[in-house]
């Protein structure tokens, strides 16, 4: 590189993805065109005080985001960071008292302790009033069943609230000062008409909640605050800098993956497996099976399957096999033809979201023989997360939404096996992604359309998305799967009333 483009590239303005996960925040500056500039991450616990709680404090989100973002502003070395996009882990509730100071710790989106409130909001609401005014059911993870546990089991801490915020939310007041939500990240709070993109009213009355809990909802593009001094002096941002709605961590994960128009799907094989499928107008699944989101994207909105196990059962046979590595693991899997002569695998170690709604669900390994071994096992977990996949896309399939290209990401999207039969199993050809930065750098996408770096998200994605190879299935692997799935539901079938007695 010459020192005239070296020059012309420092000059590049930079965009900041901000990703407040489960585990860790990490910052992310990319250039226009994609490239990495800098990133940082820091770390904090997860706090679980009883069997089926999930905890964190506010207080280290807060310190692990201001520092992630430090070090990547040192990293930029004085280059020009003209916009800031929030995502991650959705549904967690920040808490607020009339000083805005966080009440207790927030409950987070994998926190059980919700069930009886859920039963309660929906036995209120009416179900299926409740799906069509909010397109879900009351999930445990979800905010409203959080709100209700506060007010019912911690009377004296709801006495104090005034304003309940997402967790990326709460970052976005952190660094500004504004309260503010999104509407990906909003149609998670079942308290959301996604139809109409607002706050629903109807529930909100029906559960006696204020509507003034919660702050005015943007789009994920609009520019909706801006750094404030205080934040400048502990970050290293320029003072008024923008922030745009940004996007719950699914949403910005498929603007990073180019799923923004209408037809597009993501798969992510992550710990858990999303089927995501965009479109132009807004449908919902009458018995819930799938979410019925806002897409981050303005004007979309999104269907989304999710399996509480994908790459996480991978995970947990790698270990019940002794640690052995994943090469080796998907190597012996790939000794062994489809079927995994007549052993699969129901990956429900968590209970199961899409299509059963059935925390009772548990996982099984069914047509065990003395001729099974290892590979087999592999090869059979990998089939049944497969066969996951495809229920969630059937369920797509059925509201009318057909995919015009799938984008697969993820851990798991890096074995070429896997990969493999996951096109197989769906019957569509599927493209991964070259380089993968997950949910921060679609926020960053998000923030430059707001800053004005791109026309809009279709050209944001056209110059920053890469892709990988494109895997295109076999007619008479297709074929095979379809019977194999086939068989798969039918023996599934037969242990569901096993599943409704836990």
């Amino acid at each position: 590189m010459s020192a005239g483009s070296s020059n012309a590239s420092a000059r590049k303005p930079l965009l900041l993805g901000l990703d407040l996960g489960t585990g860790s925040a990490r910052a992310l500056l990319i250039d226009p065109a994609g490239r990495i500039a800098a990133q940082a991450a820091a770390e904090y616990p997860l706090s679980v005080p009883r069997p089926g709680w999930a905890e964190q404090d506010a207080r280290q989100w807060r310190d692990a985001a201001l520092s992630a973002v430090a070090t990547v502003v040192k990293k930029a070395r004085g280059r020009s960071i003209v916009g800031v996009g929030l995502t991650g882990q959705m549904h967690g509730s920040v808490f607020l008292d009339s000083r805005n100071r966080v009440i207790r710790p927030p409950l987070l989106w994998n926190d059980q302790r919700t069930a009886e409130q859920a039963r309660w909001i929906e036995e209120t609401v009416g179900r299926s009033r409740l799906i069509r005014l909010t397109g879900n059911r009351a999930l445990t993870g979800f905010t409203s069943p959080k709100i209700i546990w506060l007010r019912q089991i911690e009377p004296r801490r709801f006495a104090r609230l005034r304003s309940v915020l997402l967790p990326k939310d709460y970052l976005r007041y952190v660094l500004t000062g504004v309260k503010a939500l999104e509407c990906s990240d909003a149609s998670g709070t079942g308290l959301f008409d996604v139809r109409q993109r607002c706050f629903s009213s109807e529930v909100l009355d029906a559960l006696d909640l204020s509507p003034e809990l919660f702050g005015p909802v943007y789009e994920g593009t609009e520019v909706c605050a801006k750094v404030s001094a205080r934040a400048a002096a502990l970050c290293g941002l320029a003072a008024g800098t923008p922030l745009v709605g940004g996007g719950g961590d699914q949403a910005a994960g498929a603007v990073g993956a180019g799923v923004v128009q209408r037809g597009g799907l993501m798969i992510s094989l992550g710990t858990s497996g999303v089927v995501f499928a965009a479109d132009d107008r807004y449908r919902y699944e009458r018995r819930a099976r799938l979410h019925a989101f806002c897409h981050a994207a303005p004007g979309l909105w999104h269907l989304m399957g999710v399996m509480l196990n994908a790459g996480g059962a991978l995970s947990w046979l790698r270990q019940t096999l002794g640690g052995v590595s994943y090469g080796r693991l998907l190597a012996e899997a790939a000794q062994v033809e489809h079927g995994a002569e007549g052993l699969m695998f129901h990956p429900y170690l968590m209970g199961e979201r899409t299509p059963l709604n059935a925390p009772g669900a548990r996982g099984s390994f069914y047509g065990l023989t003395l001729r099974h071994g290892r590979g087999h096992l592999v090869r059979a977990c990998l089939e049944g997360v497969a066969f996951g996949l495809r229920e969630a896309l059937d369920l797509v399939r059925s509201l009318g939404v057909e995919a015009q290209f799938v984008r697969l990401c993820g851990g798991g999207a890096r074995s070429t096996l896997w990969s493999t039969i996951i096109a197989q199993t769906l019957g569509l050809p599927i493209t991964r992604l070259a380089t993968e930065q997950g949910p921060a750098f679609g926020a960053a996408l998000l923030a430059g359309v707001g800053a004005g770096v791109y026309a809009d998200l279709s050209d944001a994605c056209s110059r920053a998305v890469r892709l990988g190879p494109t895997i295109d299935p076999d007619p008479a692997e297709v074929a095979a799967y379809d019977e194999l799935f086939q068989h798969w539901k039918r023996v599934r079938s037969l242990l569901e009333p096993l599943y409704a007695e836990r």
